[in-house]
This record gives structure tokens, sequence and C-alpha cells, in this order.
């Protein structure tokens, strides 16, 4: 399958739902956008590393970075391989002087993982093509189909199709990536259901 490779480009903290925070892996060189949302620990351990600081005690992704360096293990990519029911699946890719090894992880570790290893993170283009959000910036109104009622817009089932993307747009807007992939996912829902 090919990859795409990605960048992190923007931590998120869910406006709509506390704890929550979504990592938004953007396309080199591209448009789309694949936001993922993980825990706090995550996005702290994320944050930290992206930062460039230095806690005067190692995290766990940090103890796992001087443990795998030790015993001379070097991470040479991570790559997101699957996607069911919402949840992202990765692997780390590691390489020794004898051999070279494939290991699973949840998608925030591995993510964790390689901005400390500074190596790319890639996701298969079917992956990429399902949850991937394409923002593009246009001189025309967002507003097209007006939802003015808050309940109707809290339950993404009353929304037509034409109100279910112009809201998709209105939140990427508002970079509120959590809320985009329940949209998303109910768009996804819709046009599968359709093609049946």
């Amino acid at each position: 399958m090919h990859k795409i490779e990605l960048e992190i480009v923007a931590l998120s903290h869910s406006i709509t739902q506390s704890n929550s925070y979504a990592v938004v892996l953007g396309e080199v060189n591209g448009l789309r956008r694949l936001p993922i949302v993980i825990g706090g620990f995550e996005a702290q351990a994320i944050a930290v590393a992206l930062e460039n600081m230095h806690p005067s005690r190692p995290l766990t992704h940090d103890l796992m970075k001087n443990f795998m360096t030790a015993f001379g293990v070097q991470l040479q990519e991570v790559y997101i391989c699957d996607l069911q029911e919402g949840i992202f699946y990765s692997k780390l890719v590691c390489f020794t002087a004898n051999d070279t090894i494939e290991i699973d992880s949840r998608t925030s570790d591995a993510i964790a993982l390689a901005v400390r290893f500074g190596c790319p993170i890639y996701v298969y283009s079917n992956i990429l093509e399902q949850a991937g959000l394409t923002n593009e910036n246009t001189d025309k109104p967002i507003h097209a189909t007006p939802v003015n009622e808050p309940s109707k817009i809290n339950d993404l089932s009353l929304l037509s199709l034409i109100e279910l993307n112009n809201l998709l747009k209105e939140v990427l807007d508002q970079e509120d990536y959590i809320r985009a992939i329940d949209i998303r996912d109910e768009i996804n829902k819709r046009t599968a259901q359709k093609k049946s």
C-alpha cells in the first residue's frame, strides 16, 4: 500500500469535551489533515518533545527512547496502518545492526516517540482518504445553509448532508478538530448507507 508522509501541524484541546485532545497531522505538501483524538498525558508528552523541554525526570516516552538507544535500537519511522471503529493503529519500524522489526503501538505513543527520535510519520493512503479532512480556504461564505438552533447542531442526526458539510467547514475554521471528527464520521456513515 502507498504511504503518505505526515507532519504534526497542531495539538488541539476540545472545546466541547473536557480532557480530550487531538493531535492534527497534516499531509506533507498537501491540504489534507488527519485529526486523532488522544488523552491528556499523551498530548503533554508530544507537546514537551515539540517544545524541546527537558523535565527534571524522564517522562515515559523519554525513558523508552533512552532504553532503546542504550541497547542500539533506532526508530526508523512510524506509520498508521489501520483504522477500525474510529481507532487508529500504528507500527514502530525499529532497526538494530542485525535486524529490522515492526512493533505494534498506540498511535499517540508512536507519535510521541517519532518526535523524540526525529523520524518520519506515515499513513496508508486509504486511511487518509477515509478519515482525512480538507480545509480549503475560500472566499465563499461558510453559511450557505444556516444552522441556527444549538440543539440541532448538537444532534448531528437532525442535520442534512449539506448542513453537515457546512458545519464541518465552520468547525475546521475554528480548529475544533474533535468536533470535526464527529461530523466527518456522521457524513461517512450516511455516505456508506447511500451506497448500500
